[in-house]
């Protein structure tokens, strides 16, 4: 069984008010792709590859836009992508940078997905590749990507640059007027892979303001993106997401796997696993996490988790780790509590 791939939620960039400048409503966009609006203000959220592609289909035809994915991607900049881009885009040469790209975007950012650097005579070639068999949606998920490699670049070669021509997948004989005009250069379509080309020489190329920044370490602090044989981590991250609408149901979480209720329970099973045992696993972390912010009350904590009151979940809380939340928070909170 292949599971589907997963991305941050911040590889969606700005787009909540982009759409709301393109007179589109991001709520409907996300309630015709089953997907909470809440992961908006939670961008370190890993969500599945292909509602992602999803979306900004979904998002094209909301604003009637055919180069939604280009017309985002003018708005994104790398080093805003999480913990991620901002790590990509704090080494030194622009080289690498596109090192550091591969050999992290797998693990802190997006699975399903392969980055290739290519020398050809005199120049380049950078190309994006989802392995993701959703296809609703996936050149404008290309697009988005491509741009965000594009900033990357103009990180060391300065930001008025420009590649000598972006490659699509798109078939060969598609529009490229519009596409030429968004990113002010060639548009070649009709390729294996959505990629940039441009001069061998910039790769040594240093950060073009020659301000070197404080160097950022190589980790999230959102959850891990599950990775492709990991099955349970998989099924964690989809729960993660439905606590944020209640309590998870088992359907929605199966059909966010690409599977149904029955094979949910059986890969779950084959793992020593059972889907309230998953969900407890999950609710039990998340309130040990809103437990230590100061502002949530705990009956705001009880009502996000999915319970229908204060009570039930005491309960669940004492079963998780003997103590309430109250007396968890105390002591928490103290032992966290900078030293005098």
């Amino acid at each position: 069984m292949r599971l589907t791939g997963f991305t941050r939620a911040s590889s969606l960039g700005p787009i909540a008010n982009f759409m709301e400048r393109q007179g589109g409503s991001i709520t409907r966009v996300f309630s015709g792709i089953d997907l909470p609006l809440a992961i908006l203000d939670e961008p370190e959220i890993v969500i599945p590859l292909r509602d992602q592609f999803r979306l900004l289909e979904r998002a094209a035809v909301e604003t009637g836009d055919a180069c939604f994915g280009a017309r985002l991607g003018q708005e994104v900049r790398m080093k805003e992508l999480s913990t991620f881009g901002a790590w990509v885009c704090s080494a030194d040469t622009l080289l690498k940078a596109i090192e550091r790209a591969h050999a992290g975007l797998n693990v802190m950012l997006q699975t399903s997905t392969n980055l290739t650097l290519e020398r050809r005579g005199a120049s380049v070639r950078w190309a994006i590749e989802f392995l993701e068999p959703e296809t609703e949606g996936r050149h404008h998920n290309e697009l988005l990507g491509v741009s965000y490699m594009i900033d990357t670049v103009r990180t060391y070669a300065g930001k008025r640059w420009h590649p000598e021509v972006v490659m699509t997948t798109r078939p060969a004989r598609a529009p490229r007027t519009s596409l030429e005009e968004l990113f002010n250069t060639n548009i070649s379509n009709g390729h294996a892979l959505t990629a940039i080309e441009f001069d061998f020489a910039l790769l040594n190329c240093v950060e073009w303001r020659n301000s070197p920044e404080r160097e950022v370490k190589g980790a999230c602090d959102g959850p891990m993106v599950p990775q492709e044989d990991d099955m349970l981590g998989a099924a964690a991250a989809v729960a993660d997401l439905a606590l944020y609408d209640g309590y998870p149901r088992i359907d929605w979480v199966a059909a966010k796997l690409g599977m149904n209720r029955r094979s949910l329970q059986r890969q779950l099973a084959r793992r020593g696993k059972t889907f309230r045992h998953l969900i407890d696993d999950r609710l039990h972390l998340r309130a040990q996490m809103m437990l230590q912010v100061r502002s949530v009350t705990i009956t705001e904590v009880a009502v996000q988790l999915g319970y229908c009151d204060l009570a039930h979940f005491t309960r669940a809380f004492r079963r998780w780790t003997g103590v309430s939340p109250s007396a968890y928070r105390r002591a928490k909170l103290t032992s966290d509590a900078p030293m005098n």
